[in-house]
């Protein structure tokens, strides 16, 4: 099921989670009930068109108020990526 959410900044992420990296990328709805939830884990995150921007890495349950979704950024792993699977 495909669920669509906007980013949210990371200063933003950073006062729901404390502390989120510049390899790290929030998305989700201030009033919860849309996001990523257990078992989506490794899943994409994609935005318009054939593009990745991340992977569902965690949140604080399903959907919560308040607490968006935290998701790896692929463009920053880029590098690493490529090297550890040959693409």
């Amino acid at each position: 099921m495909a669920v669509q959410v906007p980013t949210v900044s990371t200063e933003e992420c950073n006062m729901s989670y404390g502390y989120i990296s510049k390899r790290m990328i929030c998305a989700g709805v201030p009033e919860g009930g849309k996001d990523s939830c257990q078992g989506d884990s490794g899943g994409p995150a994609v935005g318009d068109g054939p593009i990745q921007l991340g992977i569902v890495s965690f949140g604080v349950g399903c959907a919560r108020p308040g607490y968006p979704g935290v998701y790896s950024n692929v463009s920053s792993l880029r590098n690493w990526i490529r090297k550890n699977s040959g693409v």
